[in-house]
């Protein structure tokens, strides 16, 4: 076999004996990777003085733009670093839709192969732009390339997680997107640490520490990518039938609708509303939560009767550090919420959850104001925690979500077109929250009040996504592809029966199906030394992480 063989969907189809409790770290290992983009926000700092070292060397003023994004005498402003967070969303959404097809065809270890090769790739870009000062080199390399295998990494394990755990849908898909909420809390520190180590008189370590992350991402990526298998056709866990059609099951179907056709079926466009309102809140709520904290209950923090703007530089400072332990519990929350509300949703369904999002959701965002005004601290911080699981919840429970609605054939693909949703989330959201607060504040509001619309604002966009989602519907059957446009399309993605005589399995037997009957294939269940490992790889640095932010967020109840 060929090198570049190995590669090709039909040769990841797990032979007998294979445990699928494998292939959630190998999502993991990439998602952790990817999920790095969400901490980039550490290198802002220490790259608005790359040229000054010790203090930022502002660019004269006039200078136009193409001047300024190639000069090399003078600082980035800390603005132009933060369009990296737009492109790599902006990207993940274009790469997921315009992709996903292909990714289904080709299969997920081609496409984690592409990803770690674009990411890491993107990285080495990044780090020649820093070196030359060009931050167009960032942009293209971090923000586009990376951006493009930030997508592709992010949506390459659903399709083959759900495809494993038809008995646990929410569950797979929410750890593996577990992964991609946990990856700053992971390199972010390590960042931090290697810019340290790196800095010199003449280097404040970055483009270095770009470099490092690349060839540590890239052995991580390629090693879950390379884990990645597939199970057969029809491939289900011994004992597992298909749920009947009633009750949490009400949504799910064992028909498939095709990528190409999506569009058309009103129930997608319902889920991509669902999806964006609920995205829009919880963006704007994770961009701007240190300083809502601070500005909001300012001196209370630290027990001083005084609002944000009276404090002097020494209190500020301490209440910045309480409004970064907020920003780390929100996380911890963010990325608990992705496995909690996810394998949830297994029990109650995926519309009853979305349900419990934005009913929930809306209570706590229009009480948010009163708790505020009456200081409760601990209720506050409470609040944005439940609201920052759901977030999270919302991006792990979807894929499921979709799978139930459309079938399992190109939940991929589907899932990707679906992903622009968190695109237009991530302008939008992040625009409209901020131009509320600005303009609030412009016309003489508080500080400390300046939130109150905002919240009640975001209430509103739930109440939206809660009609949008109240009018989903199984689809109709004039959706789904035919059993002869079925057989085609499983023939371009180069999938096999499993009765075929080279049945996959999981742990510790499997069922194949062979014309829509299951037939009991007795396998070894795998060495559970191998799965103890894979799992330890991902799960020890993302503790270490926890721990981490743990540590950050003690500060808020001392």
């Amino acid at each position: 076999m060929a090198l570049l063989d190995m590669l090709d969907k039909e040769h990841t189809v797990a032979q007998p004996g294979f445990n699928r409790w494998l292939v959630p770290p190998a999502a993991l290992a990439i998602h952790l990777c990817i999920g790095m983009a969400y901490g980039f926000s550490v290198f802002w700092l220490p790259l608005s003085k790359a040229v000054g070292i010790k203090e930022s060397l502002a660019c004269p003023a006039g200078m136009g733009f193409l001047a300024e994004i190639t000069a090399t005498n003078c600082d980035w402003k800390i603005s132009m670093l933060g369009w990296m967070f737009t492109l790599f969303f902006v990207f993940l959404g274009l790469s997921t839709a315009l992709f996903g097809g292909w990714l289904e065809h080709a299969g997920p270890r081609k496409a984690g192969v592409v990803s770690a090769l674009c990411w890491c790739g993107g990285l080495v870009i990044s780090a020649l732009g820093i070196h030359a000062h060009q931050i167009w080199l960032m942009w293209l390399g971090s923000g586009v390339i990376g951006g493009i295998g930030l997508g592709l990494g992010y949506i390459s394990p659903v399709s083959t997680l759900i495809k494993w755990f038809p008995d646990r849908r929410g569950m797979a898909t929410g750890m593996a997107i577990m992964g991609f909420g946990g990856g700053a809390m992971i390199g972010a520190p390590l960042a931090d640490r290697l810019m340290k180590h790196f800095a010199t008189a003449t280097s404040v370590g970055v483009w270095e520490t770009f470099l490092a992350l690349a060839a540590i991402y890239f052995v991580f990526m390629m090693g879950g990518a390379l884990s990645y298998r597939v199970p057969a056709t029809g491939w289900a866990p011994e004992g597992w039938t298909p749920p009947a059609a009633k009750g949490a099951n009400a949504m799910i179907t064992h028909r498939h609708v095709h990528v190409n056709h999506v569009g058309s079926v009103p129930q997608f466009w319902l889920v991509w509303l669902v999806l964006f309102l609920n995205v829009s809140a919880g963006i704007g709520i994770l961009a701007m939560a240190s300083p809502l904290l601070q500005e909001v209950f300012g001196g209370r923090l630290i027990g001083v009767t005084a609002a944000f703007n009276d404090l002097n530089a020494g209190q500020k400072a301490q209440i910045a550090t309480i409004a970064a332990g907020f920003t780390g519990l929100l996380s911890l929350f963010n990325i608990g919420g992705r496995f909690a509300w996810a394998s949830c949703s297994d029990y109650i369904g995926r519309k009853a959850t979305y349900f419990v999002f934005l009913v929930l959701g809306f209570v706590l965002y229009a009480a948010i104001p009163a708790l505020a005004h009456g200081g409760h601290l601990a209720l506050f911080v409470v609040f944005f925690c439940v609201i920052l699981s759901m977030y999270g919840g919302g991006f792990s429970t979807v894929p499921a979500y979709l799978a139930d609605l459309f079938g399992t054939q190109m939940v991929g693909a589907i899932h990707g077109r679906l992903l622009t949703a968190w695109s237009a989330a991530g302008v939008v959201g992040t625009s409209l929250i901020n131009y509320i607060r600005e303009y609030q504040i412009a016309h003489g509001v508080p500080k400390a009040q300046a939130y109150d619309t905002v919240m009640y604002v975001l209430a509103g966009l739930l109440v939206l996504g809660f009609l949008c989602n109240l009018m989903v519907r199984p689809v109709a059957a004039r959706h789904f592809m035919s059993e002869q446009e079925l057989a085609d399309e499983r023939r371009l993605a180069h999938e096999r029966d499993g009765a075929a005589g080279r049945a996959p399995a999981s742990a510790p037997g499997v069922a194949g199906m062979a014309g829509g009957a299951a037939v009991a294939v007795p396998v070894a269940a795998g060495n559970p030394l191998v799965a103890a490992l894979a799992w330890a790889v991902v799960g020890v640095p993302l503790l270490i992480g926890v721990w981490i932010t743990l540590q950050k967020a003690i500060v808020l109840f001392q």
